[in-house]
């Protein structure tokens, strides 16, 4: 049976919504979404969340032997690059039926896909090695390189753990100062997700999620935390409402540490911020659970079933903005094609714990052979 409603899988569901929601841009309801309000967003929320579930993983198999550890991360790897190739390749194919259909080829032409159907031979070696990604589909390369790292993670937290969250850091700060980023081939640029970057909140939710450490000393003064944390929400708040973002003339060199919104390289001021809403948040899912159990338990289902959900919900907004081009952004397109969306999320979500169930389900006793 699926584990019951739980926070992270609570945010986790909620992250995903959000994402499906703000990757139609221009939809209506992207403006009720917590990123207008916030300097950062669900894609924050949804890396510090796989870097708690990490801790899960990691600690279901602390018994077994190092090898099966690094072995079974590895696979989930794979999987999820899997998953980034399947999605990426059906986005191409949207792409070019839309394109087909409504007899506009600059459709060919969004979110990078240019080069996949102009110059096809080097961009097909580009998306498998995931250096060449489309627009609204490149979140789960940035996972997939952090689940490539999470082996060395695991490995330095079983041995040295003292050590893993210094490390992180000073990596992260290597990266912003010298501005190190991986390149995209064989369309020149830089990934939109840095993860030599991002590494540090995927590191963060996985040393948050322990008893010890610095995870039991946040857990012990959790409720003091909360309390330090409402002032930089409410600055965040006020930043993003009224624009009151410094001239970006005037940083002072390594400018990267002061940029309030560096999404790319996960600036310092989006990371604090982001840290203190979920200080601020992390004690609401019981409320919300006593008081809207449906709500609780529906994102819950989304975020038990992250994987699958997330690949189908990135391709629905993909379907959204294609939707909305043909018929324009009137309100009512804009509430079918979230509403659907949404409705074939949970489907999605429904059918793959069904699919888990029948799965474990004792299959009846073949009857006796006679003799």
């Amino acid at each position: 049976m699926p584990r019951q409603a739980n926070a992270i899988d609570f945010w986790r569901g909620f992250a995903l919504v959000s994402i499906f929601i703000n990757h139609i841009p221009g939809v209506y309801y992207s403006q009720f979404t917590h990123g207008n309000y916030s300097i950062s967003d669900s894609a924050d929320l949804f890396v510090f969340l796989a870097g708690w579930s990490l801790r899960y993983l990691v600690k279901s198999v602390k018994t077994r032997p190092t090898w099966f550890l690094v072995l079974r991360l590895f696979s989930r790897a794979a999987q999820i690059y899997a998953a980034q190739i399947l999605i990426t390749m059906i986005a191409i194919a949207m792409l070019a039926t839309a394109a087909t259909l409504l007899e506009n080829p600059l459709l060919l032409e969004w979110h990078n896909a240019a080069a996949v159907f102009y110059d096809p031979v080097p961009t097909h070696i580009g998306l498998a090695l995931i250096t060449h990604q489309l627009g609204y589909f490149d979140i789960l390369p940035l996972y997939v390189v952090l689940m490539l790292m999470a082996p060395g993670i695991a490995v330095i937290d079983r041995y040295w753990p003292n050590l893993l969250l210094p490390l992180s850091f000073a990596l992260y700060c290597v990266v912003l100062a010298f501005q190190i980023i991986p390149p995209t081939w064989p369309v020149s640029g830089e990934w939109f997700f840095n993860p030599l970057a991002w590494q540090l909140i995927f590191v963060l939710g996985f040393v948050l999620a322990k008893d010890e450490g610095i995870g039991g000393l946040v857990h012990r003064n959790i409720k003091w935390l909360r309390f330090a944390a409402v002032p930089i929400v409410m600055a965040g708040i006020w930043v993003m409402i009224y624009d009151w973002w410094p001239d970006p003339t005037e940083y002072p060199e390594w400018a990267l540490f002061f940029v309030n919104n560096s999404k790319t390289y996960e600036s310092p001021p989006r990371l604090i911020q982001f840290l203190a809403l979920v200080a601020m948040m992390s004690g609401v899912f019981p409320l919300i659970h006593r008081f809207a159990p449906p709500l609780t338990n529906l994102l819950s289902m989304l975020g038990r079933n992250s994987l699958p959900v997330f690949c189908v919900g990135s391709l629905l907004s993909l379907a959204g903005q294609i939707t909305r081009f043909v018929y324009e952004g009137f309100v009512s397109v804009d509430t079918v094609v979230v509403t659907l969306g949404l409705c074939v999320m949970v489907l999605t979500a429904w059918l793959a714990e069904w699919r888990d169930r029948a799965r474990v389900q004792v299959p009846a006793q073949l009857p006796a052979r006679s003799s």
